[in-house]
């Protein structure tokens, strides 16, 4: 003999449903192994060592205060310490370096090659530097700094450093930095008295030669080719062959079903 079912059944619970997954971002070194990079190293840090060596030399044959106040003093240093922290990355194994800081390094040694070639030095440049000739050892420091540093940088750029890394939005940034330079150059002129030698680094921020519409001119058209300089190499950075491509063994096999 059954019971009778009763007319009100309770209500049962509800059916918990199954928990919403949430994303979770797994580190690429979770997954593919980090391999060394040597060869990169070993070229970076002699590029930082003979940016370091031929910027002591320029401080030992001046005055260290002057020197250092020059953009390209201050350029190959910054390219050198960015070297030395990638070569280490490369020796290690260990993630590159935020491209944001690559990248201006990369701006700023560009920069210093292509205005000390195509303004400083050139003879038909109305602000070509003509104060003496230049020999021995600042000779050798002089083409040191203006031209194998920036492009032995380029080469890295090209054939050692993944491409895709730099981004528009990182030009205007890379800027803060050549601004901050010309307004601390002009400021450092004030504090000068008139008429003494080297009151301005460089011929184009000579305000008591060329006064100061011509120089804010000079620096606004500069301004706008180091932007377009910086957007061309984003633009090259996203269209050049990866010159690093490495197939990296995983840790994940396939393996046949069981049964």
């Amino acid at each position: 003999m059954t019971a009778p079912i009763p007319r009100d059944i309770p209500d049962l619970p509800a059916v918990p449903g199954m928990p919403a997954l949430f994303a979770s971002p797994v580190p690429a070194t979770a997954v593919v192994a980090p391999y060394r990079r040597p060869l990169a190293a070993a070229y970076r840090l002699l590029v930082a060592l003979v940016a370091a060596a031929a910027v002591t030399v320029d401080l030992f044959l001046g005055s260290p205060i002057r020197v250092l106040t020059y953009f390209t003093i201050q350029s190959n240093i910054l390219l050198a310490l960015v070297m030395i922290a990638t070569a280490r990355r490369a020796w290690t194994a260990r993630r590159p370096v935020s491209p944001l800081v690559t990248g201006a390094a990369l701006l700023y040694i560009t920069i210093t090659g292509l205005v000390y070639h195509l303004i400083l030095a050139h003879a038909s440049s109305p602000f070509a530097m003509t104060g003496g000739t230049v020999s021995g050892w600042q000779a050798v420091t002089n083409q040191v700094l203006h031209t194998v540093i920036p492009i032995a940088a380029v080469v890295d750029w090209l054939f050692l450093t993944a491409p895709g890394r730099l981004h528009l939005r990182m030009a205007v940034t890379w800027l803060l930095y050549p601004m901050t330079y010309l307004a601390v150059s002009l400021g450092r002129g004030e504090l000068i008295l008139p008429g003494t030698p080297g009151r301005y680094l460089y011929s184009f921020l000579d305000v008591e030669r060329h006064g100061y519409k011509s120089v804010l001119g000079n620096a606004l058209l500069l301004g706008l080719a180091f932007y377009a300089l910086s957007v061309l190499l984003v633009a090259l950075d996203h269209a050049r062959p990866n010159p690093i491509r490495h197939r990296a063994k995983t840790g994940f096999r396939l393996q046949p079903p069981v049964g």
